[in-house]
This record gives structure tokens, sequence and C-alpha cells, in this order.
């Protein structure tokens, strides 16, 4: 049995302050899939790190996406889209914003302001409402798969860069988890941050997998807060490990929960509706050198 873990929503806190402002292993599209060409890494306004904004929610982008049709999609988790409080971790039965709203991409979002809007798009896949629809048992899979793609609109495809900014990457996709003490990178863009960009790269240390394989806890500095939810973990190599999800207020204080990619991305190939889903490789080499 696993030992019970008091959890608490990023995004649900994250949306209150914005509104105070006013089976098989997941697979990486190979490059020669990829589409012809790519903003450059060091102008693309909409990449993964970017703010997204849902009705007032300010979360922060993963991975960039594509499918079979070579449309383009950019990752966040599906609590950003949650219609309830803090606490609804459960995304067998917590509420969410229907596929179709509207997100948008946005650069210097702070409590102190708006930010810029670079760009927009639809939600179009929520790993809640899609556990919701097929009557999902699993209660690992209830607990741990958050993860929702947003479909950018044609107008943006051409701002867009699937490399994480500072460390660079994915080369790929994690897909048997990390070991206690293993390294792990992120990149968060939370508004409490108030801009500054020197906080939000973040290196970290795993402590290891789940039993289930559907979250790894980790610790990093700075922790995740509200805001960064949905943001990008890379492994020791430079692989997409996963999406953070939570911040554990026991019994590991300050750690922060990640939602597993290999399984949470597996899940949208199998039961979601976008044909052809693969994970987009970054074009920038991961170097793991703060």
């Amino acid at each position: 049995m696993r030992t019970p873990t008091k959890l608490l929503s990023l995004a649900a806190a994250s949306g209150l302050l914005a509104a105070a402002a006013t089976s098989a292993p997941a697979s990486a599209a190979p490059k020669k899939q990829a589409r012809a060409a790519w903003a450059p890494a060091a102008s693309a306004s909409i990449h993964p790190g970017v703010q997204m904004y849902t009705e007032g929610a300010q979360c922060t982008a993963n991975f960039v996406y594509t499918d079979g049709s070579g449309a383009t999609y950019v990752g966040y988790a599906a609590h950003c889209a949650g219609t309830g409080e803090a606490t609804d971790t459960n995304g067998c039965d917590a509420g969410s914003l229907p596929l179709g709203t509207r997100v948008d991409f946005v650069e210097g979002g702070s409590l102190l302001g708006e930010g810029t809007k670079v760009g927009s798009g639809t939600l179009a896949y929520s790993s809640w409402l899609t556990m919701q629809q097929r009557g999902e048992t699993d209660a690992d899979a209830c607990a741990y798969n958050d993860l929702a793609l947003v479909k950018v609109d044609a107008a943006d495809v051409a701002k867009v860069n699937p490399s994480v900014p500072f460390w660079g990457g994915p080369v790929g996709i994690d897909t048997d988890g990390t070991s206690a003490g293993e390294s792990v990178y992120s990149y968060g863009n939370s508004s409490l941050r108030a801009g500054i960009e020197l906080l939000s790269p973040k290196q970290g240390t795993s402590l290891g997998t789940d039993p289930s394989g559907w979250s790894h806890p980790v610790y990093t500095v700075t922790p995740g807060v509200p805001g960064d939810s949905g943001s990008a973990f890379l492994d020791a190599d430079g692989n997409a490990l996963g999406t953070l999800s939570t911040l554990a207020l026991a019994p590991l204080a300050g750690s922060n929960g990640v939602g597993d990619l290999s399984r949470e991305l597996s899940y949208a190939q199998a039961h979601g509706p976008i044909a052809g889903l693969r994970l987009v490789p970054g074009t920038e080499p991961f170097s793991p050198v703060l």
C-alpha cells in the first residue's frame, strides 16, 4: 500500500493569484518526422516553459507534441483546466473545463501585470476528461495521470520551438523511471517569480519512482510553486521524464510530484482523440550545466 501523501494541486492556487492581478512505452517523434522548420530557439515565443493561462489560472508549458496530420500541441497539466479546489488531485472525479476551451500563451505574466500574449490555442486533450469518460478504475492513474494538450492556433505555429529553455532537449523519453539520488532538471515560469528568469531553471534530485511507476517525487532548488504546474522535467540524460503535478505537504514536505510522461503519453496515445500523437525532440542539445 502506498504511504498516504497530502497533495496540493499547483494550478488551482495560481488561478486565485492570477485573478488578483486583474500500455506500450510512449515514443518521441523521430526527427525525420518533425516539421520542416521550427522557429529558432533564441527567438521563439512559444516553447516549453512559456506561461499558459486558462480562464485566469496560470501554468507552465512542458513539451511540444505533434500528430499524424502535422498539427502542433503544447502540453501542461490537466489540472490547469480544473474547476475545483487546490486539493482536488484525483483526475477521475475532479471537475474540468471542456475540450475546446481557449488557452493563451503569455510572456512576463506576474502579480503586477498580465504580461504579453504571444499566441493562443484550444484544449485538445485532457487526461482527466478521458479517464472520466472511460470510467477509469486504476487508482494510480487517477492520482497521477495529469497531462493536457493545447493545440496551437495555425497562425501561431511559426512561433514554436520544442527545446527546453536553458537546459536544451528533450532528446527522447525516459521509459525506465529514476532511481533515488538521480539528477533531474526543470524550467518553471510561475507568475509569482515576477519575471525573474534566473529563478526559472531548477536542478534537483529524484527521490525514486513510485511503485506504480506513475510518479516521481523530487526535490529541486528552488521547489515548484503555484504557476509552475505542468512544467517539464528532464532526467540526467536529457530525456523527458515528466510533468510537474503536485506539491507534497506530507510526508515529504516541500517535495514535488512529477507525473511520468511515458505513461501519461501512452495513455493519451491509446485512449485520446489525437491520432499519431508524438513528443517532439528539442532542436538544442541537452546541456546540464548551471
